[in-house]
Parts: C-alpha cells; structure tokens; sequence
C-alpha cells in the first residue's frame, strides 16, 4: 500500500477557483483537521483519543507522514483553501440581510432592550 492509498484526492470548481480537497478514506475527514491538532501538540494518540476517536492510529500516522513528507505541498494546499474560505466568507458578509434575518435581529433588539429597561 502506498501512502497516497489514505487519501481521496478531489477538486472543487468555486467561484473563485478551484480548491483542492484531500480527505482521509473511508472517514471523509479533511487532512487539515488533523495537521492542525498535531500543529498544535498532540500526539498520535490524543489526535485519535481526543479528537477523532473513529480514526484508527494508522490513518493518522499516515497522514502525518504524509504532511511531514511533503509539507510545502500540503501548506499550500491549506493556505488556498483558507483564502477561497475567506473570499467566500467576505462576499456573504456583504450580501444584504434577508428579511427574516433582518426581522430577527429587530426581535432580539427589542428583546434586549425590554432586558435592559427592566434590569
């Protein structure tokens, strides 16, 4: 078995390009997702322990080795999608609220105000 046999490799067409998804088999778990735990201090171990408890301790050797072996490569990949997902999050933000968000937030304001007036 090679070490890329771990991996679903796909890439996704957004309005901003496309972006590049490398998921752990059978688990459908993004690789980043446990490059960040390991980036962050844990072991092998708490990274199944405490983390993803439905990875097996091989999956996440093989994707730690995978980062370690070809870690320019995945830090770009990373990079990229934090980018698209910030594009992205950017233009919903600059959307126009729909009317039910817009009626929500007139509740909530009222509901904060009739708090404050009473407190």
């Amino acid at each position: 078995m090679q070490l890329e046999d771990y991996f679903d490799f796909e890439t996704i067409e957004t309005k901003f390009g496309p972006v590049e998804r490398i998921r752990i088999r059978e688990q459908r778990i993004a690789i980043e997702y446990v490059i960040e735990a390991y980036r962050n201090g844990a072991s092998a171990d708490a990274i199944v322990r405490e983390h993803y408890p439905s990875l097996t301790l091989e999956k996440v050797y093989a994707t730690l080795t995978y980062y370690l072996h070809n870690r320019e490569r995945v830090d770009a990949y990373i990079r990229r999608n934090e980018e698209v997902g910030a594009l992205h999050y950017r233009e919903w933000l600059d959307e126009e609220p729909s009317p039910l968000l817009l009626r929500l937030r007139k509740l909530k304001a009222e509901q904060l105000g009739a708090t404050n007036v009473g407190g």
